[in-house]
């Protein structure tokens, strides 16, 4: 844990989830009091006039590459680019290596999440060994360990063996646990390059099947009903994902599902110029789809928003389509994005965003203490959020190790002002402080 002392703020006028303007003093790392015209002497005053007050943001799927791939990221700058986008916790993805398929692995990422400060780390624990998708990682040594994993995933890969799948909800039951699928038929996408569609064939690239993600969704949710456990279904981007998943729901199924910010903005037209940058999995989709996921996040039937914050070298996307790697940074931009997409064109509210971007993340995550409301008693994690201003988003936003943003150049409105955890400020005037409460 970072050494930084909470500090003593008087945080005046915010405005509480977009509603009427408030103070809040924060003292020893809780919001003390919450009311008008507040004082306390010696408190560092925040100017919060216009400002959205949102509880701290919780992305319950990021990559930060450490172990084994720090020249894309690491847990310290990952962690920068999450308090950047106005985020408090963030979950990382078993993908590194060595893979976090044990208690030693995601011990040791939480530990450099403690060490950076900046955010909490949850590790995510790999579902199958290496991520092969031969036969179940340590889960319960994972639960068990100092990390308390309850979020299990062999994203990048899809648990494709059915009995695999069924092994593993049934496993995790024990610990409340849950099981996050990358929803990708292997057989039914290989050598794919974009969605499937007209301009994958103008293009003359191999399409991406919408159904070979709803498929695999199809069959889990059918598999979490059958054993009674909790199913998480990772970036679903198609119309008729959320068609299924809004089935299963109504049948009382314990489903869960995210969209990234991505699928709710761009689609698969930006491929037209090979631009790397667009290129990620699951696939920019229609136009039509990006309507269905932002109806369905609308509705309830999605329950979160999380990046899949991918970060990657530039060598490796400053190449041709087909050889460049999927995945694109998104921790900077996303708050940016969702007020773009959902506040701007009323589908939905700044508490819907604190509910799908803090909330309901941490309570699917199963980490208590997180995503809690900014209300006098709760802890101060916070940001604060200025949705007046409109620009480009550039490499100047960017917080991380890598620039792969597919939204450099774009203008997109808003800016993260203020980032508080337990009292701690990360984030001070737009800017991500050299060390966790180093206001100088």
């Amino acid at each position: 844990m970072s050494h930084a002392t909470p500090q003593t703020l008087l945080v005046r006028g915010a405005r509480i989830e977009g509603q009427d303007a408030t103070d809040l003093l924060v003292r020893d790392g809780v919001i003390a009091e919450t009311g008008s015209a507040l004082s306390h002497a010696g408190a560092t005053v925040v100017d919060a006039d216009g400002l959205v007050a949102l509880p701290g943001l919780v992305d319950l799927h990021v990559h930060l590459r450490e172990p084994g791939y720090e020249a894309s990221e690491t847990i310290l700058t990952g962690s920068r680019a999450a308090a950047a986008g106005g985020f408090t916790t963030v979950f990382a993805m078993p993908n590194t290596s060595p893979v976090a398929d044990t208690a030693g692995v995601v011990e040791q990422e939480l530990a450099l999440g403690e060490a950076a400060g900046y955010v909490h780390v949850q590790p995510i624990g790999a579902v199958t060994v290496g991520q092969k998708g031969e036969r179940l990682a340590e889960l319960g040594a994972m639960a068990d360990s100092r990390a308390r994993v309850r979020v299990f995933s062999d994203d990048g890969f899809c648990v494709f063996d059915p009995l695999i799948m069924r092994r593993a909800l049934e496993y995790v039951k024990a610990f409340d646990g849950v099981i996050a699928q990358h929803a990708q038929d292997p057989r039914l996408t290989e050598g794919a390059q974009m969605n499937e569609g007209a301009v994958s064939a103008e293009l003359g690239l191999a399409g991406w099947p919408a159904v070979a993600e709803e498929s695999i969704i199809a069959r889990d949710v059918l598999l979490a009903e059958h054993v009674g456990s909790r199913l998480h279904v990772c970036h679903l981007s198609t119309a008729g994902s959320v068609d299924i998943i809004r089935w299963a729901k109504k049948r009382g199924v314990n489903v869960t599902a995210e969209v990234t910010p991505h699928h709710l903005l761009l689609t698969d037209e930006l491929v037209r110029d090979y631009d790397a940058r667009f290129k990620v999995n699951p696939p920019l989709r229609r136009e039509e789809d990006v309507l269905a996921v932002r109806e369905g996040l609308a509705d309830g039937t999605i329950d979160i928003v999380a990046t899949d914050h991918a970060p990657h070298p530039t060598e490796v996307k400053a190449c041709e389509w087909a050889a460049a790697a999927n995945g694109m940074v998104g921790l900077e931009s996303a708050l940016r994005v969702v007020h773009h997409a959902m506040v701007e064109t009323g589908l939905m509210s700044w508490a819907d965003v604190a509910r799908v971007m803090s909330a309901t993340p941490a309570r699917i995550g199963r980490l208590d203490g997180h995503g809690t409301p900014v209300a006098a008693g709760q802890p101060a994690t916070f940001t604060l959020y200025d949705p007046r201003p409109s620009r480009p988003f550039g490499v100047g936003d960017l917080a991380g190790r890598s620039t792969n943003s597919p939204y450099l150049g774009r203008d997109l409105p808003g800016d993260v002002r203020w980032t508080v955890r337990g009292g701690i400020p990360t984030v001070v005037d737009g800017a991500v402080l050299d060390a966790p409460g180093a206001l100088s």
